[in-house]
C-alpha cells in the first residue's frame, strides 16, 4: 500500500525530478507533488512523495535532516489534513 511522505524545507531551486532522483535511491517513487501558492503559482517550499510502505520508511529515516541546497529537509509521514472551520462572511 502506498504511503505519503511530507517533505518540507525544499530549496526553491529544486525540481520534482531532483526529488525523484533523491527518493528513488530508496525504492520506487509512485508520485511527487510540489505545492504551489494559489494566488501567485510560486512553489511554497514543500511537497509530498508517495512510495510503498517499506521504501517510505527507509527514505524517511535516511533523508530527514539531509542538507540539500543549503537547507535541511524535514521529512516525515504525511498526516491527514484536518478540516478547517468554515468562515461565513
Amino acid at each position: 500500500m502506498p504511503k505519503s511522505i511530507y517533505v518540507g524545507n525544499i530549496p526553491f531551486s529544486a525540481t520534482e525530478e531532483d526529488m525523484h532522483s533523491l527518493f528513488g535511491q530508496y525504492g520506487e517513487v509512485i508520485s511527487i507533488n510540489f505545492i504551489n501558492d494559489r494566488e501567485t503559482g510560486r512553489f511554497r517550499g514543500f511537497g509530498f512523495v508517495e512510495m510503498d510502505d517499506a521504501s517510505a520508511i527507509k527514505a524517511i529515516d535516511a533523508l530527514n535532516g539531509k542538507e540539500i541546497g543549503g537547507r535541511a529537509l524535514r521529512i516525515n509521514e504525511a498526516q491527514e489534513r484536518q478540516p478547517r472551520p468554515r468562515r461565513d462572511y
